[in-house]
């Protein structure tokens, strides 16, 4: 190591108090975290791409500063989609900092990474108050039935009004309206379910009239007066 010749010249002075770093939240337990092996902890963040055209939530579980789990959902980009099977497969035995300096394909992945990087060094996870943690695995429940992401489309105009497209308990099938053309249900197919049927031999008309559902004041007992198709009317 080079010193400046100012540095060379002056005297010694002892350092006295050593504090170490600030104990963080970690699975349970109090951490002085001076390596990437000492952290742990399971949580979720969003990133963005520059042009702001898609985004990326990212579910990673942290294990002795290795990634033992990850869970990537993209929305908005075509290729982010790809981006995210890549960086499925990319993610998982690196540790956190070689994630971080890792591209991960996608701005948005990179983006979300980034956040989570900061939220995991600084002890801000989801787990950072369950002692050991959650099983690698965890990751999936977010997913719930038929392991799809919670997806919310809706689209709407002033001249037109909404258009609800998909929500979590499914994909749109038809909107109901009442007597002054408000929404007040809609009737909705779960496509993970429905999947799950069709892969089992199911006749696929069987496996759509057993898991299509309704929400809200569907009928005409209740209020509906019309129905429409939110992709075509």
């Amino acid at each position: 190591m080079t010193y400046s010749q100012e540095v060379e010249h002056m005297c010694c002075v002892a350092k006295g108090p050593n504090h170490g770093p600030a104990p963080i939240p970690e699975e349970g337990k109090w951490i002085q975290a001076k390596e990437i092996k000492d952290i742990s902890g399971l949580t979720h963040g969003v990133g963005w791409c520059a042009p702001q055209q898609g985004t990326c939530k990212l579910t990673l579980n942290v294990k002795e500063g290795v990634i033992q789990e990850c869970l990537v959902e993209t929305i908005g980009c075509s290729g982010m989609t790809h981006s995210a099977a890549m960086a499925s497969e990319i993610l998982p035995g690196k540790t956190i900092l070689e994630a971080l300096n890792t591209d991960l394909v996608c701005d948005a992945i990179n983006t979300a990474m980034r956040e989570l990087f900061l939220q995991i060094v600084y002890g801000r996870t989801q787990s950072a108050f369950s002692e050991g943690g959650l099983m690698v695995g965890a990751g999936l429940e977010d997913l719930g039935k038929g392991l799809r992401s919670q997806v919310g489309t809706l689209y709407g105009t002033k001249a037109k009004g909404t258009r609800y497209l998909e929500l979590t308990e499914g994909y749109i099938t038809r909107m109901a309206l009442d007597k002054d053309n408000q929404v007040i249900g809609y009737e909705y197919v779960h496509m993970g379910k429905f999947m799950e049927q069709v892969k089992k031999g199911v006749d696929a008309n069987e496996a759509l009239k057993a898991v299509t559902g309704t929400y809200g004041r569907f009928k005409p007992e209740q209020g509906a007066v019309k129905y429409i198709d939110p992709r075509k009317e």
